[in-house]
């Protein structure tokens, strides 16, 4: 059973930067699509950045152009560079395995991102 730890979460101010960073456990990482997704309070989960193993991105619109996903499968590990935040970018952000357009495996405890002045 794959687990996931996310981190790198924290306070910022509009217009900063966060880098999050997902570790995944077991093996097989470099094997299946990842992805980030958030869920701000009294509102759905939502996908926000999707990597395929060959290295394909997939963003949501309300991010293009803010935030990269990227990975290191030497590490397990999968990131979001979140640039240019925005209030509306707070939410606890969670990674999972992405299989067929959808989640795939146990949610992690997220990691929380505040945006506000």
């Amino acid at each position: 059973q794959v687990r996931f730890v996310e981190s790198g979460g924290g306070l910022v101010q509009p217009g900063g930067s966060l880098r999050l960073s997902c570790a995944a456990s077991g093996s097989g990482f470099g094997t299946y699509a990842m992805a980030w997704y958030r869920q701000a309070p009294g509102k759905q989960r939502d996908l926000v950045a999707a990597l395929t193993s060959g290295g394909n991105t997939n963003y949501a619109d309300f991010v293009k152009g803010r935030f990269t996903i990227s990975r290191d499968n030497a590490k397990n590990t999968v990131y979001l560079q979140m640039n240019s935040l925005k209030p509306e970018d707070t939410a606890v952000y969670y990674c999972n395995r992405r299989l067929a357009g959808k989640p795939y495996g146990d949610w992690g405890k997220g990691t929380q991102v505040t945006v506000s002045s």
